[in-house]
């Protein structure tokens, strides 16, 4: 083996090394405050307060679970969150799909024209303002339709989609339309069968999106039954800041720390959507990919 081949292997395992380094730094910078969190939840609350949690629970303490297991507001914030979340997705997945589809027919009139309002959509809005005002004047204030209509469809998804649709060969449909195949049977029986890949990845980033969202809540939404998770997460944080200055003056007594019941309810709120997520896992590198080149 010549000198010059061995300087290339090792040039190529330092730099296989590096990467590695990288990406092992990168998965740290994300999963230790995970942890954090999941040890502050599961640790006493003389731990907490004398800050001695780092990555592992120190006096094991399951109370602020029970706190927030024994919330009924908590459980229907979840519940109702879980509705809305496969509600939104099903409906996005029905707008993007009808939108993507037609989009790749050249027999359709204007398809530039509309092509290109669909991309300036991506880079220009009216704002938060006109947003509120438009579901206001539709009257959608105080219904769960205000957190799913507005965002029924992302020009982002819609692309991806499309340059998918654009890959599946043409002649596929054409054999579908000979045995007298409609449109919208044609679309059901064979684009969308093998579409799975980026129908699970679109799926995913619809249902991440909804299910994390509170901002919209935030402005829509008064009705406090109609609170999703996440808002409910929202106030619970604020609240503890003000339980915290509280109890620091000495005006009151806690059997758990705040901390301690705000990080029990992020893992209440964040472990469905983590346990939903590896059953779609092994779409989403290859629905991406799909979606981004035409084939």
């Amino acid at each position: 083996m010549t000198t010059s081949v061995l300087k290339k292997q090792s040039t190529v395992r330092i730099s296989d090394i590096i990467i590695m380094l990288i990406i092992g730094a990168a998965i740290l910078l994300c999963l230790l405050p995970f942890l954090h969190i999941i040890a502050i939840s599961l640790s006493s609350k003389q731990a907490v307060l004398s800050n001695a949690v780092t990555f592992f629970p120190r006096e094991l303490d399951l109370h602020a679970y029970k706190i927030v297991f024994a919330d009924s507001r908590m459980l229907w914030s979840m519940g109702l969150t879980i509705v809305l979340t496969v509600s939104y997705t099903l409906v996005c997945m029905v707008m993007t799909i009808a939108a993507a589809y037609p989009l790749t027919k050249d027999r359709l009139k204007g398809k530039t024209v509309f092509m290109m309002l669909i991309v300036f959509t991506m880079f220009f809005s009216g704002g938060l303002i006109p947003d509120y005002l438009l579901v206001k004047e539709l009257g959608l204030l105080d219904s769960l339709s205000s957190l799913i209509l507005p965002g029924a469809i992302s020009a982002f998804n819609l692309i991806i989609l499309r340059t998918f649709f654009l890959s599946i060969p043409a002649s596929l449909e054409e054999s579908a339309y000979i045995d007298g195949s409609s449109h919208i049977g044609t679309l059901i029986r064979i684009v969308l069968p093998l579409s799975l890949p980026v129908l699970a990845t679109l799926s995913l980033f619809y249902a991440v999106h909804r299910w994390n969202g509170f901002m919209d809540a935030l402005f829509y939404i008064t009705n406090s039954d109609l609170f999703p998770i996440q808002l409910k997460l929202y106030q619970i944080v604020m609240n503890s800041m003000v339980t915290d200055l509280t109890a620091q003056e000495g005006a009151a007594q806690v059997d758990v720390v705040p901390e301690g019941i705000k990080a029990a309810s992020i893992m209440f709120a964040t472990t469905p959507i983590l346990i939903v997520y590896p059953w779609l896992q092994r779409y989403f590198v290859s629905g991406i990919m799909i979606g981004a080149v035409k084939g």
